[in-house]
């Protein structure tokens, strides 16, 4: 067997990929599973304007919202009054560090603002907040 026949036959060695890919895998795997998903409450609200607005930390988050037609939507989609602690316990899964954010559209009543932090409240959630805009 000469030298160059030796070295023509090698010629289509290559780079294995394999582990990279498996790497990669891994890794987007651990991602997806540790990262906090906040909780989306479906549709848009005019929030009111307040001065002193703070910014709130992503953290494990989950946003209710009221309308202006007295409409209570948690999750991408409408549910009960009667029903917001059932859903309030699901979500958060008996974790009490979970905050709530209530987004109360202008219009919508102060009384059925006060009966959804009550629910929040008696779902055993202590950490409640409400949206607003900054001017």
């Amino acid at each position: 067997m000469r030298k160059r026949d030796f070295f023509e036959d090698n010629e289509d060695a290559g780079i294995d990929m394999t582990p990279m890919l498996d790497i990669v895998f891994i890794m987007l795997i651990f991602f997806i599973v540790t990262t906090s998903f906040v909780k989306e409450s479906g549709i848009d609200i005019n929030r009111p304007i307040a001065q002193t607005s703070q910014k709130k930390d992503k953290g494990n988050n989950i946003l209710v919202a009221i309308t202006s037609n007295e409409e209570i939507w948690i999750d991408k989609r409408q549910i009960d009054l009667r029903a917001l602690r059932a859903n309030i316990q699901r979500l958060t899964n008996g974790d009490d560090k979970t905050s709530i954010i209530i987004q109360a559209d202008m219009e919508s009543k102060t009384g059925l603002l006060v009966a959804v932090m009550d629910q929040i409240k008696m779902a055993g959630i202590q950490s409640i907040s409400i949206a607003t805009k900054k001017e």
